[in-house]
């Protein structure tokens, strides 16, 4: 099994018209030769599946990639259970590719745009 590293950066929107290399994701997870995440190799190693949001000068976050009740795929960051978690806007369709763009709802409700950066 190998982790792809795939590091997303904040696309172009009203509040940073250039988008933001200092606003994003950073990811392990499994891929499959199209850039899906891999659902069966996610669900044997997903202790491994993890995230980190980081977002200007606030603090990074750190969590999971988790597996939503509907089959997509979301960031889960208080282990406990108590926090809302961050949906993946059809992260079960998207490919994660350099150039290609994927969606994320965040915590305050807001769905933001970011480019796939890399992915190694």
């Amino acid at each position: 099994m190998t982790l792809a590293s795939i590091r997303l950066e904040l696309a172009r929107d009203k509040e940073f018209p250039e988008g933001s290399a200092r606003h994003g994701y950073e990811l392990k997870a499994p891929l499959d030769a199209a850039g899906h995440i891999d659902a069966a190799e996610w669900k044997k190693h997903r202790q491994f599946c993890s995230v980190r949001r980081f977002w200007g000068a606030e603090d990074d976050e750190f969590g999971h990639v988790v597996r939503t009740k509907s089959g997509g795929w979301a960031f889960h960051y208080d282990i406990a259970g108590a926090g809302e978690d961050e949906p993946g806007y059809r992260f079960e369709s998207h490919a994660f590719k350099p150039g290609e763009y994927v969606s994320i709802t965040e915590h305050d409700g807001r769905t933001r745009t970011f480019k796939v950066m890399s992915v190694t």
